[in-house]
C-alpha cells in the first residue's frame, strides 16, 4: 500500500471510524502488558503502545514516520529481545506474511505478547471488497486474511491464542452521515452478531515448551543368558566355530568293577 494512498484514505469518514475504533481496541488490549521492549510494525498513524507501559517503545515502517525505517520482513533487531508486538494490518499489507510471522517469532521473547488487528473477510468489509472494482484504492487493495488462517498460522509457530474481540459493525459507508445513522450496530452487532465486525483483534502469547531428556537404556553387547552361562562354567559349551577335539569325541565309560578277592578252597 503507498503511503500517499493510506493517508488520504485514513482522512476520509471511514478511515476515520476505523483508527477511532482500532485505537480504543488497542487502548484496552496493551494497558496491562508488561516487559522491556515493545514494537509496533506498521500504520504510524495509529498509536498502539500509547496506553501501554513498557519503558521502550518502537515504531517500524517501510515509509517515514516510524521510529525505524525498515521492510517488516528483514526487522534490524536481535533475536528474542521483545515483549510486545503489535501489527495493526501488517500482515495483510505484505507480499510475504508467512515471512513476517517468522520473523516476528524470531525477536519476540518467550511468554511475549503479540497484538495483530486486521480487517474481517467474513463481514460487510469483506463483501464490500468484493465488489470493489479499484482494488489499488486502500483498504481494499489489501489481503483480508480470515480469522480462523490467522490462528491456524500462528498454531504452527508455537502461538497459544490469548484473547480477541471483533469492532466495526457498521456497514463501510463513505457517507459521515450514514456511518452515524448505523452507529447502533456496534451494540447490536457485539451482541448477536459476534463474529462479523469489520476488524478484529487478536492477543497471542508466545510459548517455547521445555525439552525433557529421556535416559538410554545401555545394554552390555556381550551380555550372556544365565543358562548358557551355567553352560559354560560347567564345560558343556565349546566357542563357535571351533572343531570338536578327540576328548569331546570320548564317550564317558562307566567304571571298571573291582576285583573281589576268592578265598582259597579248603
Amino acid at each position: 500500500m503507498e503511503q500517499k494512498n493510506l493517508h488520504a484514505w485514513l482522512e476520509t469518514p471511514l478511515g476515520q471510524y476505523v483508527l477511532q475504533m482500532e485505537q480504543d481496541m488497542l487502548d484496552q488490549a496493551v494497558a496491562n502488558l508488561f516487559g522491556f521492549n515493545a514494537l509496533q510494525i506498521s500504520w504510524p498513524h495509529l498509536d498502539g503502545l500509547r496506553t501501554n507501559r513498557i519503558p521502550h517503545h518502537m515504531t517500524l515502517s517501510p515509509y517515514p514516520g516510524g521510529t525505524i525505517q525498515a521492510e517488516p520482513c528483514a526487522l534490524p533487531i536481535a533475536s528474542q529481545s521483545l515483549d510486545l508486538v503489535v501489527m495493526p494490518h501488517a500482515l495483510e499489507f505484505t507480499e510475504h506474511p508467512h515471512a513476517l510471522l517468522r520473523e516476528v517469532d524470531r525477536v519476540m521473547r518467550p511468554e511475549g505478547r503479540l497484538v495483530i488487528v486486521g480487517f474481517n473477510p467474513r463481514s460487510l468489509w469483506g463483501v464490500r471488497q468484493l465488489f470493489t472494482l479499484n482494488r489499488r484504492v486502500s483498504p481494499w487493495s489489501g489481503h483480508f486474511i480470515s480469522l480462523s488462517r490467522l490462528k491456524d498460522w500462528l498454531a504452527l509457530l508455537s502461538f497459544d491464542m490469548d484473547g480477541g474481540r471483533f469492532g466495526a459493525y457498521a456497514p463501510p459507508f463513505t457517507s459521515a452521515h450514514w456511518l452515524h445513522r448505523f452507529r447502533f450496530m456496534e451494540l447490536a452487532g457485539d451482541r448477536w452478531w459476534g463474529v462479523g465486525g469489520g476488524i478484529y483483534l487478536l492477543q497471542a502469547v508466545k510459548r517455547v515448551h521445555a525439552m525433557r531428556l529421556i535416559t538410554p537404556r545401555w545394554q552390555p553387547q556381550n551380555r550372556v543368558e544365565p543358562s548358557l552361562a551355567a553352560a559354560v562354567r560347567s564345560g558343556g559349551v565349546r566357542r563357535q566355530g571351533t572343531q570338536p577335539s578327540a576328548k569331546d569325541n570320548v564317550v564317558p565309560l562307566l567304571p571298571r568293577p573291582k576285583a573281589v578277592p576268592v578265598s582259597p578252597q579248603s
